[in-house]
């Protein structure tokens, strides 16, 4: 029979699966510990208010999060970085037979074969001169890279980026938007492959914990796992909320010897659009009844909130969006409206303004107002 759950009570689990609901005494020491703890940290480097790692760093680790620490962790071999997001070099044992059959996956052998001689260029030159960028790696390519996108034509990045799916390359750091590239040899540690199966059960594991409650459903995360593995959480229902869910038992324990009627603090704090709470917008709907897009590839006339508005956390409820903008030109954040889902009450107000300053600060800025 499958668990039950309220609608509330799956709220919670969310929240706490998320390392949302600590208090920041017991919040991670780290961010190698947090990339554990939430199942990655995406890379996402727009900077119209702060960059998604670095800015789910602040909210788990607090006003003291260096945000720095993610490249030295990158560079220094804490973290490695596969599908845009950064993960404990502890767990690369789990990735290295999917990089195997990476290139098959991609639909890439074929091209990366026809440009073998490009390919051995670029393992010969990174490792005779060390980590490089794009840009400082000629385009020697004798077939180009097919496509009708945004990839077209771009020779060299394709084909970094072949090398770093199929693990011959790895991520040291950045140059602005730039990856630095250097050999997976020089990078890696040597490690067994886990086995495809065993891998994903601990993957997905993985994900459920940093999950709480998700989804039954291969569409949760597709670009960093297709589907949970059969032997990973427990089915479950919950409340006035359709369809079918799966939940960490052990969380769920966790959260339930607390008391049905504890109370979660109602810490109030902003989002990354990217953060892991966020990663599945149909459980945001469902669970916590928020509308929500990230509106920064829509034109300005259609957007409601901004383009990239910051969903607002208080407690177990999505309150609503705050619409900013780092202008670091000017040494400020710029708070162009807040979107109140219901009215605020007074010191819900007062709360998300302190939140806003306290975020501003950390990022060096003082608030502006409109």
């Amino acid at each position: 029979m499958a668990l039950r759950l309220s609608k509330q009570e799956a709220r919670r689990l969310a929240v706490r699966g998320a390392r949302l609901d600590a208090d920041l005494d017991s919040a991670p020491a780290d961010v190698v510990e947090l990339a554990t703890a939430v199942a990655g940290l995406r890379v996402e480097l727009t900077g119209i208010v702060a960059p998604a790692a670095e800015h789910v760093a602040y909210t788990r680790l607090g006003p003291g999060a260096d945000a720095d620490e993610l490249a030295r962790a990158l560079a220094s071999g804490r973290l490695f970085e596969r599908n845009w997001v950064l993960r404990p070099m502890r767990d690369l044992g789990l990735y290295l037979a999917g990089m195997r059959s990476w290139l098959e996956r991609a639909g890439a052998r074929d091209w990366v074969e026809a440009n073998d001689g490009f390919r051995r260029t670029i393992l010969d030159r990174i490792g005779d001169e060390g980590p490089l960028t794009s840009r400082e790696v000629p385009d020697e390519s004798v077939v180009p890279w097919p496509s009708s996108g945004w990839t077209n034509d771009r020779n060299v990045t394709k084909m970094l980026e072949c090398l770093h799916g199929a693990g011959e390359l790895a991520v040291v750091g950045r140059v602005g938007r730039l990856r630095v590239w250097d050999l997976a040899q020089n990078v890696f540690p040597s490690v067994a492959a886990t086995p495809l199966d065993e891998a994903r059960r601990i993957r997905s594991a993985q994900l459920m914990r940093a999950f709480g409650v998700a989804r039954d459903s291969i569409a949760i995360v597709p670009t960093e796992l297709h589907g949970f593995h059969r032997e990973v959480g427990e089915l479950a229902t919950i409340d006035d909320v359709p369809g079918r869910w799966r939940v960490d038992v052990e969380l769920l324990d966790e959260l339930r010897s607390a008391g049905a009627d504890a109370e979660l603090a109602e810490r109030t704090v902003l989002l990354s659009p990217f953060d892991r709470l966020l990663s599945d917008r149909e459980r945001v709907a469902r669970l916590f009844e928020f509308d929500y897009t990230l509106e920064m590839y829509k034109p300005k006339r259609t957007r409601r909130w901004g383009a990239f508005a910051l969903p607002i956390l208080r407690g177990d409820r999505l309150i609503g969006k705050v619409d900013a903008r780092s202008d670091r030109d000017a040494g400020l954040l710029r708070v162009h409206a807040i979107h109140e889902d219901e009215p605020f009450a007074a010191d819900v107000r007062r709360d998300v303004d302190a939140e806003i300053d306290r975020f501003a600060r950390w990022m060096g800025l003082a608030v502006a107002r409109d």
